[in-house]
């Protein structure tokens, strides 16, 4: 079988053997938690999903990293404020590591810009709110950069993705290689910034994780868990599962150890702790030549 991408100049694909990141995934699979049952009003409990296996994600032959496309790109969209601006900066950095890429921003847009046809107030909430589809389609899909594997705006208001939806976190179109999340529910960043902080890092590789491929994960406590509420949301964890994992590893050829002990390092000077633990016993399972 051929792991060969082609089409739109956008350059060929590794084809790598996936066998030596199957071997590895068998390293750290017992460190992680098999996904719980359901709670009323989870994810799982309305949308039934069948997961997707590492084997399962090559026969996709997925978004990934070419010759000609190997940057993830960051839309600023509306206001943000100092504190706002000092996240993203470090989210830069975190999706670096993640995906072992070179992460730009691209020239922030006013909120102004985007018509009133794709917006509307949310009528419980009161929150001013961008139509999700709008952003992916009608703004990132036509100012793509050739070089760009993955083009994902940031904003400040809140997302609803269509009729009947109230809101939504974020969305991405796994085809077109856009996503856009919102912060307007993370949290107020100067009174409650260790969970602001978070739900950024977390929300951000989810949605670029979809771009690469990978599906909602129903097997383990991963970050590419679904979420119906803020509350899920929190409850699933920044790191990726065996199976996620190693889907990262092949589709970005990255080396599982290092970065496992460079998300340690990170997780240490921004207090995530549970993290800091999670990563550093990944890269304690992984073997030095890995």
């Amino acid at each position: 079988m051929s792991w060969k991408l082609y089409g739109e100049s956008g350059g060929t694909a590794h084809d790598a053997d996936p066998q030596p990141y199957r071997v590895l995934r068998e390293n750290i699979r017992p460190l992680f938690v098999k996904k719980k049952p359901a709670q009323p009003g989870d994810w799982l409990e309305s949308h039934a999903e069948a997961g997707q296996t590492f084997d399962q994600y090559l026969q996709i032959n997925p978004n990934r990293p070419t010759s000609l496309r190997k940057v993830i790109y960051l839309l600023p969209i509306g206001t943000f404020s100092e504190e706002e601006q000092k996240v993203a900066k470090i989210l830069r950095e975190y999706m670096t590591l993640i995906f072992g890429l070179e992460v730009k921003f691209l020239q922030r847009i006013p909120l102004e810009t985007i018509p009133a046809s794709a917006q509307r107030v949310n009528k419980f909430s009161g929150q001013r709110q961008l139509l999700s589809t709008y952003i992916l389609f009608n703004v990132l899909k036509p100012m793509r950069p050739r070089d760009a594997v993955a083009v994902l705006a940031l904003t400040t208001a809140d997302l609803w993705p269509g009729k009947h939806w109230n809101f939504v976190f974020g969305q991405a179109s796994l085809g077109e290689r856009v996503g856009v999340w919102s912060t307007a529910r993370f949290g107020d960043v100067k009174t409650e910034y260790a969970m602001f902080f978070r739900r950024v890092m977390q929300v951000a590789v989810h949605e670029t994780g979809h771009m690469f491929g990978i599906k909602h994960c129903i097997a383990y406590e991963c970050c590419m868990n679904g979420a119906n509420s803020q509350q899920e949301g929190d409850r699933a964890p920044l790191v990726f599962c065996p199976e996620c994992d190693a889907k990262l590893w092949w589709a970005c050829q990255l080396k599982p150890k290092e970065r496992a002990q460079n998300l340690a390092s990170f997780a240490k000077i921004n207090g995530l702790k549970a993290e800091e633990t999670a990563w550093s016993a990944i890269a304690d399972a992984l073997p030095s030549d890995s």
